[in-house]
């Protein structure tokens, strides 16, 4: 549904010049939750704005429900006319709600409404029926300053949604808004994405919205997009940065000759005692580093870091066991094995 392809984006001013893209490949599926996740100054609010062109790409391509976005954004007014089409099913919900305060709340869902000329009792009519979608058909004749910021933002989506668009971007849509606010949010994005077949790609900079929403996701750094892949790729995946910031896990070895391994367990393993039947089988003392385990996309996941007596050498059956059950395993730290430290095998 999503695709840009070399896409890269330079500022200048006052004669000098910053890459906040740089040769960016991104893939999203039709139907995804797909997460963009990285610090500030990554790149990720210039990604997505490149996405519908608020920003034009200094090079590299934008293609949107297989329209070549970069190849509307000529000059002239045909090429404008066609460029503002696209958009129109492209809606785009902000970090801090863009909403006008002279308008009511129904006022403001029906702004894009009158860009695209619907007459007043049709605009009126969608207007409503979005603001029945996003649990605020009772503040239709509010205005934004009678609103919290949770509905402040419902707001901010039925007006993204005013359009019936394909896709739906989200930038730090949650990032101004307090846990709770936030999880009632995100769980109305995954709504509208069941409900209404909606593309969403979505900017973060928090670890708990690509784990509570997402279906797939990318690490941005330094402009560039260092991970990407399903959730579930990404967990089966040695070494992997998003996995390990997901479900971090800490701990290190008690002393020089013990290995310290991380376990990662999904799917049918993660119900199963593996660990215990570890100990029993190998009569081995196993300590517990630490752990966490959550329910991403249905699945119950988790990570657990643990250290068994001995170097690696003196490991490499009970490893192997683990391995057998079907769950991921990562050297961490291993004093006769230093050259496996971050190095997996599955």
């Amino acid at each position: 549904m999503i695709t840009t392809s070399g896409l890269t984006k330079v500022y200048r001013s006052r004669g000098r010049e910053v890459t906040a893209l740089d040769g960016v490949d991104l893939h999203v599926r039709e139907g995804e939750v797909f997460g963009v996740i990285g610090q500030s100054g990554a790149g990720k609010s210039s990604l997505i704005r490149c996405v519908n062109l608020l920003e034009r790409p200094t090079s590299g391509t934008v293609t949107v429900a297989g329209e070549d976005l970069t190849a509307l954004a000529g000059r002239g007014p045909r090429a404008g006319r066609a460029l503002r089409q696209a958009r129109s099913r492209i809606g785009m919900v902000f970090q801090h709600f863009n909403l006008l305060s002279s308008r009511t709340v129904r006022d403001n869902v029906e702004l894009p409404l009158e860009i695209l000329g619907i007459t007043g009792k049709e605009r009126s009519r969608k207007a409503l029926d979005l603001l029945d979608l996003v649990g605020l058909a009772d503040k239709a004749t509010s205005y934004p300053a009678q609103l919290s910021g949770g509905q402040k933002q419902r707001v901010g989506i039925a007006r993204a949604l005013a359009g019936d668009p394909k896709v739906l971007l989200s930038d730090e849509a949650t990032s101004a808004l307090d846990p709770e606010t936030t999880r009632s949010i995100l769980q109305l994005l995954r709504d509208l994405n069941r409900q209404l077949g909606l593309t969403v790609l979505l900017i973060t900079h928090e670890m708990d919205v690509v784990k509570s929403v997402c279906d797939s996701a990318a690490l941005m750094e330094h402009g560039r997009i260092v991970e990407s892949g399903t959730v579930g790729e990404l967990l089966a995946t040695p070494g992997s940065e998003l996995a390990s910031a997901l479900f971090p896990v800490g701990g290190e070895a008690s002393a020089a000759d013990r290995t310290v391994l991380d376990v990662t367990f999904h799917g049918e393993a993660a119900t199963q005692p593996v660990i215990s039947q570890l100990a029993r089988t190998y009569n081995i003392d196993i300590s517990i580093l630490g752990a966490a385990i959550d329910t991403v996309g249905g699945l119950q996941i988790g990570r657990m870091r643990i250290e068994l007596p001995g170097r690696y050498e003196d490991n490499v059956v009970p490893v192997g066991f683990l391995r057998e059950q079907g769950l991921q395993i990562d050297v961490v730290e291993s004093a006769a094995e230093p050259v496996l430290v971050k190095e997996s095998a599955k």
